[in-house]
């Protein structure tokens, strides 16, 4: 841990004790493992404290909670995230606030045995019944126009990224194709999605299920999403402690899992559009490691956004298998590996049957 980012936890753990009338040191910060929060555990509650350095949709403090409480009070019902407990409203010591919920005790998932389980994670969260009210989490009129808007907010980084002038064409190719892909007839149903589904985000209980613990970004959309962020390259590549290339035959697998797990009528709606998706999610991915290469070099209070990606807010033991990651997945020969994907020849392969 670096002297910043341990300056930092002191600071949170000190505000923490204050808020919750506990003693500092029954809190234990986990290994700083993401570029949004931190984790503390509460002495022997089984609860952690999840603590935004940012904000992943640019929120205000206040929003921000509000918007990551309802994430997983929304997903609460299908027993596969963790509890919330409390929301602890922003101050001048916490200035992003805190939620408490269940800490998981668990083990990471191990691909591609644990594919089943992830599947029957997602298909819990997604065949929840549909709130009337579903402020305040996005609930966009068209939900792949909505990401198609996000992946080009992000893709005007790519300019200033320094690529590989092949893995620019191939982005910029496929980001033609996912224009036509709107186009397109139909939509997919729409479900609660986490949209944040890449496998390092789960812990396998005790009981064997699989339990997704990060719920920030969730919101009403297309399942495929889901589906895609859980077994491209980029997503099961990401986390150390998970890492798998998973196989076509493997990608089909799961497809067909969740679709034995969820309605005919929502199987009938998602399996024509898998394919897309994963484009779509693929280049979801990549453009925010574009825009990730150029804002992690910036100053962390130089910008008056709460989304915030400079590299000064983590550990740079994080930091660095972050820049490898990204390095990866612009990498030429990983763009065109993965593109092979939803290629016309290897689509039949990754399609599960309707």
């Amino acid at each position: 841990m670096n002297e910043a980012t341990r300056s930092r936890i002191d600071r949170v753990r000190t505000a923490l004790a204050a808020r919750l009338s506990v003693d500092a040191a029954s809190l234990t910060p986990l290994t700083d493992t993401g570029l949004a929060h931190d984790h503390i555990v509460i002495g022997e509650t089984g609860t952690l404290a999840r603590i935004p350095k940012q904000s992943q949709l640019d929120l205000g403090a206040d929003e921000n909670l509000a918007y990551q409480a309802a994430c997983f009070a929304r997903a609460g019902a299908s027993g596969h995230v963790p509890r919330l407990h409390d929301v602890l409203e922003s101050d001048e010591a916490l200035p992003m606030g805190a939620l408490i919920v269940d800490r998981i005790e668990g083990r990471p998932l191990r691909l591609p045995d644990d594919l089943t389980a992830m599947a029957a994670c997602l298909a819990a969260i997604h065949t929840l019944p549909l709130e009337e009210d579903r402020a305040p989490l996005k609930n966009p009129p068209d939900a792949l126009a909505d990401t198609f808007t996000e992946i080009l907010l992000q893709s005007a980084f790519i300019a200033r990224a320094g690529l590989h002038p092949e893995s620019e064409a191939q982005i910029r190719a496929e980001l033609q194709a996912a224009g036509r892909t709107l186009a397109q007839s139909g939509r997919p149903m729409t479900t609660l999605i986490a949209f944040d589904a890449h496998p390092g985000n789960y812990l396998m209980d005790e009981n064997g299920r699989a339990i997704l613990v990060d719920l920030e970004k969730a919101r009403y959309g297309a399942p495929g999403f889901d589906l895609a962020h859980a077994s491209l390259y980029t997503s099961t590549t990401w986390d150390v402690e998970s890492r798998a290339v998973l196989s076509h035959g493997q990608v089909r697998d799961f497809h067909e899992a969740w679709l034995a797990a969820v309605s005919a009528e929502l199987t009938e709606a998602t399996a024509p559009w898998l394919m897309p998706l994963r484009q779509m999610m693929w280049l979801w991915s990549v453009t925010w490691c574009a825009k990730w290469k150029v804002q992690s070099l910036e100053d962390a209070g130089a910008s008056s956004s709460t989304e915030n990606w400079s590299a000064e807010l983590s550990d740079d033991a994080l930091i660095a298998h972050v820049a490898d990651r990204v390095a990866d997945y612009l990498n030429p020969e990983t763009i065109a590996q993965v593109r092979t994907d939803w290629a016309e020849t290897d689509a039949t392969i990754l399609s599960a049957s309707a």
